[in-house]
């Protein structure tokens, strides 16, 4: 968390042993999510010493954590007077305005980053990354060119501009600038080396050369577990199945309908909705048709429900169990509910007075337990899609690795997570108690009023003309799912059956896929 830059006072602070005492204490607090007592260690360290501007920094951080949103804007603008001309902790506070959903000011802080340094590789290419975000390509393609002038030979920025060859549509100059750059071998570290490979099998996808493709994403997958515990991960995450799985088989219908009767007696004055389902299975073009609705706030992969229900009432990485939660009290349950919208709120204050609040966000469907717990009342919508394209086009994403998607580094392990998340599914649908509904990706790409009528009077709306010109509305968005560049366009069907042309590599796994398949209604 520390800057590069420092100043005098900062220097003076680190040379008294207390005081950096505090602050490693304050620290610890910040990094194991206790924020209250980070917050306020932040306070009183800055009571005696207001002009260090990593303190501002780390203060808005406690600040957002602790869901202090005004505290947290003024500690980053403290923190921008103090250091105006540090690029690492403008970008860094970039990055966290993004986290409050703050756009503007996001994008504010990347470009006085690169007014501080337009020779800063780090600015230029932050800028470039948040320019393609908002799909201006033309600008994000400036930055870029503008720190190769400078750095010719810099893996990132060359890495950066073949992946914007690729998102205007010229996979042919990106392939050949790709197979170039791995040829040459010039890599500021081993993930963007990871990171190119995975590119080239992403494009040669795209050209049509799916063999080939294979191979690339094969080896960028190998190389990337050599970079990570990746066996620790896995064994955290089979950890959190077993313990999941126990869950499920505790419950009974009856278990759900008492949570929900606990609610009748006082009925929320919004719907909540959760738009569930596994990752790439149209969650987020789901989310952007009923989004659309001028009476529904949509909710695009917010944290809210992990970071203030999940980690806010056990350790992270921790299944609760029945008895746990039969423990949460009513005024529990109400402080977390509380918690969680004003966390999910933090993006649009109007949103008070949505009549429907959409929470999209696939991973924790795996929770749906603790959701009907907390939101006995909750609706829950869950998308699905032929589970052989499902697997295919998660092997595909190229994402942080944790203890979740860590499964897609192969396709043993991504199925294996395909199971381990739709099994959760097929329980709670079995035990029933609460209002579901499922839609199927080919069924929209369809007919997209049909199916998309049905899902928006099932959150008891009339449909909504503008709904099936979702795709223009999108435009206007930050989409932060990993599908952004998608859902700004039509929709398409060739996405449909994708899994045909790499049906020899999942022969192995038909078996397994074939009873979610039977489940799902697919052939």
């Amino acid at each position: 968390m520390r800057s590069v830059l420092k100043s005098k006072e900062l220097e003076r602070f680190e040379r008294d042993p207390k005081e950096v005492a505090r602050w490693q204490r304050t620290q610890q607090h910040l990094l194991a999510g206790r924020n209250g007592p980070a917050l306020e260690g932040y306070r009183d360290l800055l009571n005696r010493h207001p002009g260090i501007a990593q303190l501002w920094f780390e203060r808005g951080m406690a600040a957002i954590g602790a869901l202090e949103f005004p505290e947290a804007h003024h500690a980053f603008q403290r923190m921008m007077e103090l250091a105006p001309r540090d690029v690492s902790l403008l970008v860094l506070a970039g990055q966290q305005y993004h986290r409050m959903r703050r756009l503007d000011d996001a994008r504010g802080c990347f470009l006085r980053a690169v007014a501080a340094d337009p020779d800063s590789v780090h600015a230029q290419l932050s800028l470039a990354a948040w320019f393609e975000r908002e799909r201006r390509l033309d600008d994000a393609w400036g930055c870029v060119e503008t720190a190769l002038k400078k750095h010719p030979q810099d893996g990132h920025a060359l890495y950066y501009r073949a992946f914007l060859l690729h998102r205007k549509g010229r996979n042919a100059e990106a392939e050949l600038e790709l197979r170039d750059l791995i040829k040459r071998n010039v890599w500021p570290d081993a993930n963007v080396r990871c990171s190119a490979h995975h590119l080239l099998a992403v494009v040669l996808d795209e050209i049509g050369r799916h063999p080939e493709a294979l191979r690339w994403l094969y080896e960028s997958k190998a190389e990337l577990r050599r970079l990570t515990n990746a066996a620790a991960l896995e064994k955290q995450y089979d950890q959190m199945d077993r313990n999941r799985r126990q869950l499920l088989a505790s419950l009974t219908p009856e278990i759900l309908q008492n949570w929900r009767r606990e609610c009748a007696t006082s009925p929320a004055q919004q719907r909540l909705v959760f738009l569930g389902g596994h990752p790439r299975s149209g969650t987020t073009l789901v989310e952007q048709i009923l989004g659309a609705h001028p009476n529904v706030l949509a909710f695009d992969e917010s944290d809210a429900f992990v970071s203030e229900i999940e980690n806010g009432i056990s350790p992270a990485n921790h299944v609760l169990t029945l008895k746990e939660l039969n423990a949460l009290s009513p005024e529990g349950r109400a402080a977390l509910r509380g918690r969680y919208l004003k966390s999910l709120l933090r993006e649009d204050a109007a949103g008070q007075g949505a009549p429907v609040l959409l929470d999209k966000n696939p991973s924790p469907t795996a929770s749906l337990p603790l959701w009907l717990r907390v939101f006995p009342d909750l609706k829950v919508i869950i998308p699905l899609r032929d589970p052989r394209d499902v697997v295919l086009s998660c092997f595909f994403q190229n994402l942080t690795v944790t203890a979740a998607n860590v499964n897609f580094l192969s396709l043993e392990r991504t199925v294996k997570h395909y199971a381990d998340l739709m099994d959760v599914w097929l329980r709670m649908r079995e035990l029933g108690g609460f209002e579901w509904i499922e839609t199927r990706y080919e069924d929209v790409v369809g007919d997209l009023e049909a199916e998309g009528q049905r899902l928006t009077q099932f959150m008891d709306l009339e449909w909504d003309p503008g709904q099936a010109q979702y795709h223009e509305k999108a435009r206007k968005k930050f989409v932060s799912a990993p599908t952004y560049h998608d859902v700004t366009k039509p929709v398409y069907t060739r996405a449909i059956g994708r899994w045909e042309r790499y049906a020899e590599a999942l022969e192995p796994f038909q078996e397994k896929l074939a009873k979610y398949c039977a489940a799902f209604g697919y052939a």
